[in-house]
């Protein structure tokens, strides 16, 4: 007996009791399902009809085979077998070994390659032999992988081979189903009275089928149609809000401490999850074709009661969050968006392991897309985005810190490699390129968003005595802003320092931490924006809230030198502000005092120079206040604790420095809402244009086809 291969070893250990019992349950139900069918086949049906002399006759002619002699005679004598040559014998074994090899599935491939090995050989040693099976026995030489369990069959296992082969496949346009009323009318009821997994099943499936109702290469492959348009909007209804109603009555959740809606562990759950992920797709499809306020709320309102059976689907899941970030970060109704957002942050909330991190790297991402483009239209929209999604980086402050960490450090990593490239000649970017890496909208978006989130977080009426982990990402964002800030400190990026200094202004007045941003302002006045004669233009006024780089044309002009002015005086008033109820703001101002009147002094500009002694003289007003009140204190300066809660009893309005600024703001303010409605006012005159230019047209194309009639 030839060596027994090791495919073959492999499929006795692991295969061969399987596939005998399951032969053998194949042949049981063959015996028990011949019996019911009653009907015989013809052989039987022939074997039947044979009479019982036909049997006779049979028997005898058996019994005149062996006439001559006995059977044990005849198998008693010996008959004489050629044999065969040494090599023969041991191809042919070889060839046996291979045969039984090749029934693993597994490795039939490798066990064809053996054989063929095995019968190169063999033309090799024998070719005469090899010749003369080529010749008459062509089909030994070819060999294909088969199970070895093939052969061993009985009547009963291809019966039953003959009954599966028999029945008839259903395709799907046969079954195909029409959604009308009364179908939707009678799953509401089932859904209302007694909801059960065959009904939810099928509103899913025909759910799924109206969605997708416009792909025309996937509209057979559903069970339902939907072309009654009054069925689809009964339809909608039915499977996003009672459905959901259904499915809570069916498989009801609990709520745990943390109020987590948590599923218990039974067979039913798993059943409806299994269900429910067919659904999931569709939310997610339907989501980016919404165009109404209130369906978004509807769709929003509906997968949120679903989320506990979705939370464990982790790649739908993510789909979902990356399509309702979409919504908030894409649209410009601002309804759609706070709904979005609510969705966003109760999730969050609730299932923090499992969606915080995905929530807090997509609104991130989108948000950095989404704002490449900045203007005075989608300004609001921005900053909208930017106060939300600081909202949600305070759900988990360990989390956000290190989403935090990470991004702040590859905005340093963009800062290091500019500044490398404009310093190094060994640099592989462009010198003359490499500033556009960081002077750009997304850039100042993204310092000025990590700005909100700490201002948010790192309150300290907000933390309470407890200290927050993202005060640790306040120095590295300051170092980074400042750094972007004198990157290139020429007048033509005034705007950027501006929309950044605001930034870092925030940080200050939220966190309590002191930030030296005056000598970002006193570099302004040393740069030749003022100091050289500006020159008359009839541009319109800069807007440097809605820009980050002036063009050439407002260079040098009197419009651009007057507006750095106005953005100088309300910054610096901004910052000392900040301080103006401190008990060393004296000491605090006398450099910045000493330093402006000395410009004042040499400046020719006399429009400046007034507004910068309209400053100087209220700082000086808030000086002797704050000496005035200091004289009554009887704590020095080692006493922490006094020297906060000194001046706690008056706000910072009631300063002399804070009134002032306060009348500032609601001047800017007024001007701001000024140009909203003058901005709103064009777009509506731009639309009614539009629509009647578009009435027109229809004239016109009436008239040209009365003319040709």
């Amino acid at each position: 007996m030839g060596k027994v291969s090791k495919a073959t070893k492999k499929f006795q250990s692991k295969h061969l009791k399987h596939t005998l019992d399951h032969r053998k349950k194949l042949k049981d139900h063959a015996k028990r399902t011949a019996g019911r069918r009653g009907n015989k086949t013809e052989e039987e049906k022939q074997a039947a009809a044979l009479t019982k002399e036909d049997q006779k006759l049979k028997q005898s002619a058996k019994e005149e085979v062996f006439k001559d002699m006995k059977v044990e005679e005849f198998f008693d004598n010996t008959i004489d077998i050629p044999k065969m040559s040494k090599n023969l014998t041991k191809d042919t074994q070889n060839k046996n070994a291979e045969n039984n090899s090749e029934s693993d599935q597994q490795s039939s491939a490798e066990d064809e390659e053996d054989v063929n090995m095995d019968m190169h050989d063999l033309a090799e040693k024998d070719p005469d032999f090899y010749k003369y099976l080529a010749e008459n026995e062509p089909d030994l030489l070819s060999f294909k992988a088969s199970n070895p369990l093939d052969d061993i069959s009985d009547e009963g296992e291809e019966e039953g081979d003959e009954d599966v082969a028999e029945k008839p496949v259903k395709s799907s346009s046969d079954a195909k189903v029409e959604v009308d009323m009364k179908l939707v009318t009678k799953w509401k009821k089932d859904l209302k009275k007694s909801p059960s997994f065959k009904t939810i099943r099928s509103v899913v499936a025909a759910f799924k089928a109206a969605v997708n109702m416009n792909k025309e290469e996937n509209v057979e492959d559903y069970k339902f149609s939907v072309l009654d348009e009054k069925a689809f909007h009964e339809l909608m209804f039915i499977a996003l809000v009672d459905m959901p109603k259904a499915v809570q009555k069916l498989t009801p959740y609990k709520v745990g401490k943390n109020e987590t809606r948590n599923l218990p562990s039974s067979k039913n759950v798993s059943k409806l999850s299994s269900v429910l992920k067919a659904h999931l797709p569709s939310l997610i499809l339907l989501l980016s074709d919404i165009n109404n306020t209130d369906v978004a709320s509807m769709i929003l309102h509906s997968t949120f009661e679903l989320l506990p059976y979705f939370i464990s689907f982790r790649r739908l899941l993510k789909e979902l969050i990356t399509q309702i970030v979409e919504v908030w970060s894409t649209t410009r109704d601002v309804e759609t968006q706070i709904a979005a957002f609510a969705f966003l942050n109760n999730a969050s909330r609730e299932y923090k392991k499992a969606l915080l991190e995905i929530v807090l790297k997509a609104t991130y991402s989108t948000f950095i897309k989404s704002c490449r483009k900045t203007n005075i239209r989608n300004m609001p929209l921005i900053n909208f985005q930017k106060n939300s999604a600081a909202e949600l980086f305070g759900i988990d402050e360990v989390i956000s810190y290190q989403s935090g960490f990470e991004y702040i450090r590859q905005l340093a990593i963009h800062l290091r490699n500019s500044i490398n490239a404009t310093t190094k000649r060994t640099s592989k970017v462009d010198p003359t390129t490499a500033y556009k890496i960081i002077y750009n909208w997304q850039f100042c978006h993204s310092l000025d968003f990590w700005s909100r989130v700490i201002a948010i977080q790192c309150n300290p009426e907000k933390e309470n005595g407890h200290e927050s982990p993202l005060r640790q990402l306040i120095y590295p964002l300051v170092q980074v802003t400042i750094g972007v800030i004198r990157l290139i400190p020429t007048a033509q990026f005034f705007p950027l320092r501006f929309y950044l200094i605001r930034s870092l202004i925030r940080i200050s007045q939220n966190t309590g931490v002191f930030i030296p941003i005056y000598p970002l302002l006193s570099e302004i006045l040393s740069s030749t924006a003022f100091t050289k004669k500006p020159k008359k233009s009839t541009l319109p006024a800069f807007d440097f809230d809605h820009n980050i780089k002036c063009t050439q044309a407002y260079l040098g002009t009197r419009i651009y030198q007057e507006g750095l002015a106005e953005q100088f005086v309300d910054l610096l008033g901004e910052y000392f502000v900040l301080y103006c109820k401190s008990v060393s703001f004296p000491e605090l101002t006398t450099l910045a005092v000493i330093s402006l009147r000395r410009y004042i002094k040499h400046s020719e500009n006399a429009k400046f120079n007034k507004m910068l002694q309209n400053v100087v003289d209220k700082i000086n007003q808030n000086t002797q206040f704050i000496l005035k009140k200091r004289g009554d204190v009887d704590f020095g300066p080692n006493n922490r604790s006094e020297v906060e809660r000194f001046l706690n009893d008056i706000t910072w309005k009631e300063t002399p420095l804070g009134s002032w600024v306060a009348v500032q703001r609601e001047v800017k303010e007024e001007k701001a809402r000024l140009l909203r409605e003058s901005l709103e006012s064009d777009d509506e005159q731009g639309d009614e244009e539009e629509l009647s230019d578009g009435a027109q047209d229809i004239e016109m194309d009436d008239d040209n086809s009365e003319t040709e009639k």
